[in-house]
């Protein structure tokens, strides 16, 4: 009888086991890359977003951050999804310039006063005008920066004709804006930003204010001339490549979309404050906010 209860017992423990190792395998494993650094509000922010999915999808499915272009770099952030390389990814159109001709909308100076505004505007407009050029993702998350505006180390620019001969950081549309407005664009990542304008490699940057405290650029420009009416704005997206996407339970699927819409209002407000930190910080290094005025914005505008 001992050995009989003995043999049973065995048995029992060896289906326990079978069934638990069964029941792990199940857990589906997803990979979340970010192009921002790892203490960056950006990277926080993804990282509780990644934090809360796990969480309400305990058991089902697991998600691991991966920041600072550890697993992609922003450049190559949509190809390397569409790949199958990170199954999430966070980066900006205006890294991989043409291949999201009409998201890139955001980067004309359409005048967008916050990034709060920028957010809804961008959800709805998303939302209601599925495009094509997604068709290799499922959209999570849209949102445009904060306005852009001049960044500069040496020289105030005041005036329009302060542009001229000057090389300036810029990427995607940016590009074009900045050549509108008579200076040299340079295609530079965010990574190499702060040594090439720290080193002279350009004189500035088009960028937005959370940009001086997020990648400490307020550490070497000077100046900044500053009106939303001229700036425009990166289109930022965090997209799940589509087949991974519909290989997804139902009910996970509605997990990650319910979720999703709770922290983009979240990310917006995120937006606002990191801009206005960013302002914050470069006024605590001496830097001189330079605001253009009516009349002139009006000859940047037409420049545009």
């Amino acid at each position: 009888m001992k050995k009989k209860g003995l043999g049973v017992m065995c048995v029992v423990a060896f289906v326990f086991f079978i069934s638990s190792f069964a029941n792990a395998a199940e857990v589906i494993k997803l990979k979340f890359a970010s192009f921002f650094p790892p203490m960056h509000a950006h990277s926080i922010f993804m990282d509780e977003f990644t934090k809360r999915l796990n969480k309400d999808l305990a058991g089902k499915v697991e998600i691991s951050f991966h920041g600072g272009g550890t697993l992609l770099a922003a450049p190559k952030m949509a190809a390397g999804v569409a790949a199958g390389i990170a199954d999430i990814g966070l980066a900006h159109v205006g890294y991989t310039r043409e291949r999201f001709p009409v998201s890139e909308i955001f980067g004309l100076p359409i005048g967008l006063p916050s990034p709060w505004i920028g957010l809804h505007v961008a959800d709805e407009f998303f939302t209601k005008f599925p495009l094509k050029e997604w068709d290799e993702f499922h959209p999570l998350m849209f949102s445009p920066s904060a306005t852009t505006i001049i960044h500069t180390t040496k020289k105030p620019v005041k005036q329009l004709e302060d542009m001229k001969g000057l090389k300036i950081r810029a990427t995607g549309r940016l590009a074009d804006l900045t050549a509108a407005f008579g200076a040299t664009p340079v295609a530079i990542g965010m990574g190499d930003m702060y040594e090439s304008l720290r080193k002279g490699v350009v004189d500035g940057t088009m960028s937005n204010m959370e940009t001086l405290k997020g990648w400490k650029t307020g550490e070497v420009i000077k100046f900044a001339t500053t009106s939303w009416k001229v700036g425009s704005c990166d289109t930022f997206y965090v997209v799940m490549n589509k087949k991974k996407w519909d290989s997804l339970p139902p009910d996970v699927q509605k997990t990650i979309t319910s979720v999703t819409n709770e922290y983009k209002e979240k990310w917006a407000i995120l937006w606002n404050n990191i801009d206005i930190e960013g302002l914050q910080f470069f006024k605590s290094q001496g830097g001189e906010v330079i605001e253009l005025s009516d009349a002139e914005v009006g000859r940047w505008i037409k420049a545009g």
